[in-house]
């Protein structure tokens, strides 16, 4: 495998702690000439659902390299560590589901191991703080074009954990689907890929599914297509439907949070 100068960093740890600072450290100990891209540590704690799409929704504008995950509930647990190939670069972090949905954007998963040789590890294995002394040593061996097969034993694809599907259900008048994420700018981005705005008019409704009244909104392209404080519909950066306020912000304005469900519809 051959070497790669770039190594992603996508965690909950926060910019107050050392964290993120020791991860770092790690790395230009043992691999000084790779550079680290620093994604985001500000993922809410232990909300592998938002890490994982934040990391599908980024990585596949990347440099090709390695990409270090960690939203980690269940540390020092049973739970294993895991290192992913795909055709786009290499995936590292806990088998919670977090990796998935980025492996597939880079191409699919053709080869897993579990982090399992004692040579990849620190000396001394925090229980809680398997970031510093598994993944980042892990990601700086790969980073320096050391084979995957030697980090541990072989994991089959099919049986790495997986994130349940979100809810997505769709009619003649619309459709229904979980929210998936929510940005620092307060807009939605629903579970629902942007081809089913194709036959949706300009004027829509938009609300949580059975609730009366729902509010208007506007099909458009930008926020500025909706009048001002009003919602827009529209096809955000990663192709998925979303909906914002022309100057606002939607998530205050629909009182929903990742997991609700909205309904779009005529």
């Amino acid at each position: 495998m051959a070497a790669t100068p770039w190594i992603s960093l996508t965690t909950d740890y926060g910019l107050t702690d050392g964290f993120v600072g020791a991860c770092h450290g790690v790395i230009a100990r043992l691999a000084p000439a790779v550079r680290v891209i620093d994604v985001t540590h500000l993922v809410p704690p232990a909300d592998v659902r938002r890490g994982a799409a934040v990391l599908a929704q980024t990585v596949p504008h990347l440099p090709v390299g390695v990409h270090v995950a960690v939203v980690d509930p269940g540390v020092g647990t049973a739970r294993r560590g895991v290192a992913l190939a795909t055709p786009g670069g290499l995936l590292v972090g806990p088998d919670n589901g977090l990796l998935p949905d980025a492996a597939a954007a880079l191409g699919g998963v053709t080869a897993a191991v579990q982090l399992t040789e004692p040579r990849w590890l620190a000396d001394q294995v925090s229980s809680t703080f398997h970031g510093r002394d598994l993944f980042a040593p892990a990601a700086a061996r790969l980073a320096l074009g050391v084979p995957l097969a030697e980090a541990g034993p072989p994991v089959d694809p099919a049986d790495l954990v997986r994130l349940p599907a979100p809810t997505l259900t769709v009619d003649d008048e619309g459709f229904t689907a979980e929210v998936s994420t929510v940005d620092h700018f307060g807009n939605v981005q629903l579970a629902a890929p942007a081809r089913l705005l194709d036959p949706l008019p300009a004027a829509l409704r938009v609300g949580p599914p059975g609730a009366e009244p729902t509010r208007p909104a506007v099909r458009g392209r930008t926020f500025a297509d909706a009048p001002a404080d009003g919602l827009v519909v529209y096809v955000d950066s990663a192709d998925l439907v979303a909906v914002a306020v022309n100057g606002g912000r939607a998530v205050d304005l629909l009182r929903v949070a990742p997991g609700d469900v909205l309904r779009v519809s005529r």
